[in-house]
């Protein structure tokens, strides 16, 4: 018997694969991931600002299939509107489609303040100004962010290209200089998950991004109690 543990319905900012089939792989057996897409392309905030529309609508579609819990992935379109209006919109969508709705901004904060948290220093593969902005975001859910640094030269459209050791590279150098309790590393879009293990035995620290977040979170929901190895703290310590 298929989801017998339960169904997910993922909203799916871009059309850029690799996120979608890891978090199907990380999901335990028995859980069914049924996906649906925004198709932002640019990164701009333009962009951003006119998807939320478009995945409210996405939203609704997964309600009418039945499915057990829907989760917003991708974090500007939601960051980028604030704290509040995370909540809100979470608060409004649940109660008009009568399905819990997560958005991968929720997940973040709560993986944060279940390992204990309180300040960060966090990388992103998005350019420009919106880093500020998605600072102030997790700033306004009461945390201290010491950077939000954008990993350097890359565009947007190729951030599944960065390769891993990348990552560790600049991920290090940001935590080595501005200090914090953990690391961010903001989007799904880059392949960081092989080396959040590394970062972590490295720096002492535990290492947060959107898929290890949704994959926590998502369990939190649906009750599941399995632990990942491999991954880092978050998912060794599922609740």
């Amino acid at each position: 018997m298929y989801c017998w543990r339960g169904t997910v319905g993922v909203v799916k900012p871009t059309l850029r694969p690799g996120s979608l089939e890891t978090f199907i792989r990380l999901m335990p057996e028995g859980v069914c991931v049924v996906p649906r897409y925004v198709g932002i392309r640019t990164g701009t905030e333009a962009e951003f600002d006119e998807a939320v529309t478009i995945a409210e609508s996405r939203v609704a579609e997964l309600a009418e299939l039945g499915v057990d819990l829907v989760v917003i992935q991708g974090v500007p379109l939601i960051m980028l509107r604030g704290y509040r209006f995370d909540g809100e919109l979470t608060e409004r969508l649940s109660r008009q489609y009568s399905v819990p709705v997560l958005t991968a901004a929720t997940a973040q904060v709560e993986a944060f303040r279940a390992l204990g948290v309180r300040t960060m220093a966090g990388l992103s593969y998005i350019q420009g100004e919106m880093n500020a902005k998605f600072a102030g975001f997790f700033e306004q859910a009461g945390f201290t962010v010491t950077a939000m640094r954008e990993i350097e030269g890359v565009a947007f459209a190729d951030a599944g290209r960065i390769p891993a050791e990348e990552i560790y590279r600049q991920a290090k150098k940001v935590f080595v200089e501005c200090g914090g309790e953990c690391i961010y590393l903001l989007g799904a879009g880059w392949d960081c998950l092989p080396v959040i293990e590394t970062l972590e035995e490295d720096l002492g620290v535990p290492v947060v991004t959107n898929l290890n977040a949704d994959v926590w979170a998502t369990q939190k929901r649906l009750r599941i109690h399995e632990p990942i190895a491999g991954r880092g703290r978050l998912l060794e310590t599922l609740p």
